[in-house]
């Protein structure tokens, strides 16, 4: 065999692994990745059906009920709301009308399932995307009031 052929196929041997190594990553990378979806969005049925995604926006007031360590609350963007079930301990700074994002499944129901809670940290913080989603409702909400 020579050379020129040994080293053709060491090169497609090494693009293979890489290529291999690539797919590897990316797959890793696809099941790790949550989506960041609106009350609005979730409401409008654009919201992925057995995938983990966020979901950002306001604790609604007076809809936070426990059950033991189940909780029920509503997120709301001021425009939809969506019902939220959680099993666990809340963060401290968890409070109703106060910004949230929550990662979790949609349930069965309807309502979502919620495998983690993130409360806001500072009162002036708001993840940007929720931020963008909040601006976006208010916009909305007063293009329809006369």
């Amino acid at each position: 065999m020579k050379p020129r052929h040994k080293r053709a196929i060491l090169i497609g041997i090494g693009l293979l692994l890489l290529a291999g190594a690539a797919m590897l990553i990316l797959n890793a990378l696809n099941s790790n990745i949550a989506l960041y979806i609106t009350p609005t969005d979730v409401v409008q049925g654009k919201a992925p059906r057995n995938q983990v995604f966020r979901i950002g926006g306001m604790v609604k007031e007076d809809s936070l009920k426990r059950d033991g360590l189940v909780v029920h609350f509503v997120m709301t963007d001021l425009v939809n709301d969506v019902p939220v079930t959680y099993q666990g301990i809340l963060p401290d700074l968890f409070k109703p009308g106060k910004g949230a994002v929550i990662q979790g499944k949609l349930g069965a129901g309807g309502d979502f399932v919620a495998s983690e809670v993130l409360a806001k940290h500072d009162e002036n913080y708001m993840p940007p995307e929720a931020q963008a989603a909040l601006d976006q409702s208010k916009k909305s909400e007063s293009a329809a009031k006369p």
